[in-house]
């Protein structure tokens, strides 16, 4: 008896030769620029973050494609194949960093004053929602946008303006040994729900887009949200069991958490949530197991912001062209539309600030940190342009505001950290987390 042949599956052919040594050029040469850019930042009291964006800038088409753009498309071709490779590295770091960052904050001081975090987030939401949608119509007059598109910019152009980075917040805060202050977790904390909020708005924005936004989409969305933190609550004890097996092997417990992590990060993105969502909630979930403290994630945080991280912010300061300013009417919609995030932002964390009886300093402070937008306004950037509401002109405008926010946040947060004393708790909290012998408070 004769049995059937099995067909043997067909292997999947390696990455070509080429695309690989581009990838590999693509990394080395981003990742030394963002060095040697965010070391010269640094010298100048500016955290690494500033040259890290700046590296990718200065790599895009605003300078190095201009000045030469055959051996600027050899290097970073247009392919989006060969580029989507480097937005993995860049999230895979994105989701540790947010991961990281969620086993910094202290959720002891965030129940304490969890008020406060909400009434700066909500403030920090609504004030630059409403200068966002009033000034989007005449905006959009200006630029020329279709009148049945004018509508759905309006909205976009609104959620734009709410949303924060968490990403760009936690590296800066991490850079300038802020992310143990009660501000820095206040603004971690205000940071997530904006843009918990910013993602669902974007969602109801793309479905309207893509052909009307049902009940059900919207009540699906909510429920998601709902589900994930309801899973982050149960899934503690389990965590705990499993970080507590670990126990023993830093290897083996860093190992885990980041798988952790990323399995996080990938269960949020499959329910049409943002990936570092679920990677925030993974890190708070580790912290409150109480089996890894954050000195434990030393070797990974070294990693993370020195090799993964600058890869990430300078790959997203490519995609910026700076010389679709050259234009008049772009550069003065620009202009309007960066002081309209600026402010708008500052206004309603300022507020949110000053009704939680915080000092005029610490306000300054939080509307500082929660003004970036960093490379979460560059993702919102490009699900415009892949829907056709922003343009070439209006995403080159987009970008921009995340670039200048995210250069923005660093001194100005310096500037405000100066004249806020340092709490007990707060030094307390620096000498838990293993690092104050290491890095001092500034």
């Amino acid at each position: 008896m004769t049995h059937p042949a099995v067909p043997l599956a067909v292997p999947v052919q390696p990455i070509a030769a080429h695309s690989l040594l581009v990838f590999l050029l693509q990394v080395g040469v981003l990742l030394l620029t963002a060095i040697l850019l965010g070391r010269l930042a640094a010298r100048t009291g500016l955290p690494a973050i500033v040259g890290e964006l700046t590296a990718g800038v200065l790599l895009g088409p605003s300078l190095f494609g201009w000045l030469a753009p055959s051996a600027a498309q050899w290097l970073l071709p247009s392919d989006p194949a060969q580029m989507h490779l480097l937005d993995a590295v860049g999230q895979v770091a994105v989701v540790l960093l947010v991961g990281l960052t969620g086993i910094e904050m202290d959720l002891g001081m965030i129940r304490r004053r969890g008020k406060s975090a909400l009434r700066i987030s909500l403030a920090g939401l609504l004030v630059p929602l409403a200068l966002g949608i009033g000034f989007g119509y005449p905006l959009a007059h200006l630029l020329g946008v279709a009148t049945a598109d004018r509508q759905m910019f309006v909205l976009f152009l609104g959620v734009a303006m709410c949303v924060s980075a968490i990403p760009v917040i936690a590296k800066t805060l991490m850079d300038m040994n802020l992310i143990h202050r009660d501000v820095g977790q206040l603004t971690l904390a205000a940071g997530m729900v904006d843009d918990a909020f910013g993602w669902l708005m974007l969602s109801v924005v793309s479905a309207m887009t893509l052909g009307g936004l049902t009940t059900g989409d919207l009540l699906y969305a909510v429920g998601s949200l709902l589900l994930v933190l309801g899973l982050a609550v149960l899934l503690r004890r389990p965590v705990r069991r499993v970080l507590r097996l670990c126990q023993g092997s830093d290897e083996r417990t860093v190992a885990v958490a980041a798988a952790m992590m990323l399995l996080a990060a990938a269960g949020t993105q499959a329910l049409g949530l943002e990936a570092v969502l679920g990677a925030f909630l993974c890190g708070m979930v580790i912290r409150s197991s109480g089996e890894f403290a954050p000195a434990g994630t030393d070797s990974l945080r070294m990693v993370v912001l020195a090799v993964l991280a600058p890869v990430f912010f300078a790959t997203a300061g490519l995609r910026v062209d700076l010389r679709a300013l050259r234009e008049p009417t772009v550069l003065l919609a620009a202009l309007a539309v960066l002081a309209i995030a600026i402010v708008g932002k500052f206004a309603g964390a300022y507020l949110g600030a000053r009704l939680s009886r915080l000092t005029r300093w610490e306000a300054l402070a939080l509307g500082a940190g929660m003004n970036a937008r960093g490379v979460i306004e560059v993702i919102v950037a490009m699900v415009g342009l892949r829907l056709g509401i922003l343009d070439t002109r209006t995403y080159t405008i987009v970008v921009l505001v995340a670039v200048v926010t995210s250069v923005m946040a660093p001194p100005l947060l310096r500037l405000a950290m100066r004249r806020v004393d340092t709490t007990e708790e707060e030094t307390r909290r620096l000498v838990t987390s293993g690092r104050a012998t290491t890095r001092g408070s500034p």
